[in-house]
């Protein structure tokens, strides 16, 4: 049987190296060059750009491997969008999370109509089992798209009140894309932006420690987990 290559076989550096820069760039709120700059320290020398070709190649297989190591995922779709500006023009993000908080899919659209909603639950259906209870804000979209799918047609809907910073599971699922998005001074590109979101969700839930729910006990227990965690996006490469 013919073994396959390595995703690493050809470049300069090791697997450890290009994954540590991977993991970093989209777990925290660092820039390409932050990054340049901590692996500078450790005698790693290698540009941005060099560690943005990396992210481009590596992340979306990594949020795939962090994709199927988490747990199944729940049986409530919490669905919602956010404005986010790119190159002046306003684009809906769409975002669908389980009742855990884990991210299920993101999709960057220009409208927020019944054809919008309909496209994002089709694709949050590609990769997730149909749920038993949808929960939304009042946007009538989601009615419409809803009752034109038959998988979803019969599921339960629950509608929430839309209104700017309400404590609930959707809109806390905004909270570090926004964060990140102040850091970054904004997002530019549309297509960029929806391949670097939909990897920066999974593996930043993959490696995020749950702190709320610590002592500083299990937070070191879990710090000494980070290598076989970061080895679990490695296996297959």
């Amino acid at each position: 049987m013919k073994k396959t290559k390595s995703l690493y076989h050809g470049h300069r550096f090791p697997a450890v190296v290009i994954s540590c820069a991977v993991r970093w760039y989209f777990r925290f709120s660092l820039s390409l060059r932050d990054i340049e700059e901590l692996l500078l320290e450790r005698g790693v020398v290698v540009t941005y750009e060099t560690i943005r070709c990396w992210c481009d190649k590596f992340g979306a297989g990594f949020s795939r491997r962090a994709r199927a190591v988490r747990r199944k995922p729940g049986s409530t779709w919490h669905l919602d969008e956010m404005f986010v500006t790119l190159q002046g023009e306003p684009y809906l993000l769409w975002r669908a999370v389980d009742e855990h908080g884990a991210e299920l899919d993101v999709l960057v659209q220009k409208r927020r109509d019944k054809a919008a909603a309909k496209r994002f639950f089709l694709r949050v259906l590609r990769s997730n089992p149909v749920p038993r209870r949808i929960v939304t804000d009042q946007l009538r979209s989601y009615r419409a798209a809803k009752a034109d799918i038959p998988e979803l047609a019969q599921v339960k809907h629950v509608f929430v009140k839309a209104a700017a910073r309400v404590n609930n599971r959707a809109e806390n699922s905004h909270q570090p894309t926004r964060r990140r998005e102040r850091h970054m001074c904004g997002f530019r590109d549309a297509r960029r932006t929806q391949a670097f979101l939909s990897c920066f969700g999974p593996i930043r839930q993959h490696f995020a420690l749950p702190r709320h729910q610590m002592n500083a006990a299990m937070s070191s227990r879990h710090t000494q987990e980070t290598p076989r965690r970061l080895a679990w996006l490695d296996r297959g490469c």
